[in-house]
């Protein structure tokens, strides 16, 4: 009898099969949705893992620290969090691990949570062969439901910010050597490491939702983040809510200074940790926004038929045979 294992199931099989221990729908989105009679919450739990998703060569102790922090809260985010709430940390630490490293990390778990809200709740800790860093995050679900299943034909598809940048910083703070036909900017080199050390999120994004909604009956809108990378967000999005989504690559937001190319593209669309929100609304509330907000832009649509990605340009479509990140 063969037996499987996690390597030839993959990430997302692996979640479909532990779903079906769980109720219906609950493997959705990143946020469990817990309701009370006063005020529903969300609650999320990131792990980050020594040598997978970092190490002490590409990222120090306080950056992981503010790091662990945002990947969460942007999950919070991306479901309609209008409050964080506070967070538990659960490490996993060998025994000869200094306690510089673990001041260090706390310290920058906590400037992440002044900057955007939250309090450390409690936690655990463990020793292991390895260094992993695991927070359970608990914010309060606001008045629109941001949900992956939400998106509808029609709906424009938008982004805040720019992708990639994460990626080029991970690699650059690994010493890979780049084409020597690529000669990469100063700023560009500093702005890449700042995104992938030090990630931004939009703590009043869900405002300004609610100040362009055109529609006050509409409660729910497709959304996520780009933690793993802008085309597993667009696939998540397509393949939650059942549609197609049509992306113009021409629209799609960039540093001035990025490369062109093959390998850069590939780079922007299936870097991850961004943390970035893809998301889609009806035409005139997605207009609205836009005019609101500068760095959100209007990438696509979702169209009816099969979930796929696929580019307007049809040239472009050999890109989304590459394959995103995975954990196994």
């Amino acid at each position: 009898m063969h037996k499987e294992i996690l390597r030839d199931i993959g990430e997302k099989e692996l979640i479909n099969r532990l779903g079906k221990f769980m109720p219906k729908n609950q493997i959705s989105d990143d946020c469990a949705l817990i309701k009370t009679k006063n005020e529903n919450l969300l609650i999320n739990t990131d792990s980050l893992v020594e040598n997978v998703h970092f190490n002490d060569i590409t990222i120090c102790p306080e950056d992981l620290g503010w790091k662990a922090v945002v990947s969460n809260i942007s999950d919070l985010l991306s479901s309609g969090s209008k409050k964080t709430i506070g967070i538990t940390i659960s490490l996993v630490l060998p025994a000869r691990t200094e306690w510089f490293w673990v001041e260090s990390l706390y310290k920058g778990i906590n400037k992440a949570l002044k900057k955007y809200g939250g309090i450390i709740l409690g936690g655990d800790c463990s020793k292991g062969e390895g260094k992993i860093i695991s927070i359970t995050a608990f914010g309060i679900q606001g008045e629109l439901e941001l949900r992956r299943n939400a998106c509808k034909p029609g709906d424009i598809i938008l982004t805040t910010g720019i992708h990639g940048l994460s990626k080029l910083g991970f690699l650059i703070q690994n010493k890979i050597h780049f084409d020597e036909r690529f000669s990469l900017n100063k700023r560009l080199i500093s702005k890449s490491i700042e995104h992938f050390c030090r990630p931004k999120i939009y703590p009043n994004f869900l405002n300004h939702l609610l100040k362009t909604r055109s529609n006050k009956k509409l409660k729910r809108i497709g959304c996520t983040d780009s933690s793993d990378g802008l085309f597993q967000a667009l696939q998540d999005l397509a393949i939650a809510s059942n549609c197609r989504a049509i992306i113009n690559y021409d629209e799609i937001p960039k540093d001035k200074n990025w490369p062109k190319g093959e390998k850069w593209d590939e780079y922007y669309f299936f870097g991850g940790e961004d943390y970035e929100l893809v998301f889609s609304l009806p035409k005139k509330w997605a207009k609205n926004l836009s005019k609101r907000i500068k760095n959100i832009n209007e990438i696509g649509f979702f169209a009816d038929g099969e979930p796929s990605i696929e580019f307007k340009d049809n040239k472009k479509n050999k890109l989304l045979e590459n394959t995103p990140f995975k954990h196994f």
